[in-house]
């Protein structure tokens, strides 16, 4: 059998906790940010877990993490 590959735009975008978890950065903090407030931008930075209602299919994309 051949080996699964993994997305390579899921494995540049996410990691896998050792719980079982998978962690994102937030989106929106890439460009166009001066009509952003402060608050705003200081909210997305840092990262979080993904959503349950998305972990299958992100689990999907990365076979082996």
């Amino acid at each position: 059998m051949p080996k699964m590959k993994t997305k390579s735009s899921a494995k540049k975008r996410f990691r896998v906790l050792g719980g079982g978890g998978i962690k994102r950065s937030k989106a929106f903090l890439r460009h166009i940010l001066t009509k952003k407030t402060t608050k705003r931008k200081r909210g997305m930075r840092g990262t979080t877990a993904v959503h349950e209602t998305n972990l299958a299919s992100v689990r999907a994309m990365m076979p082996y993490g």
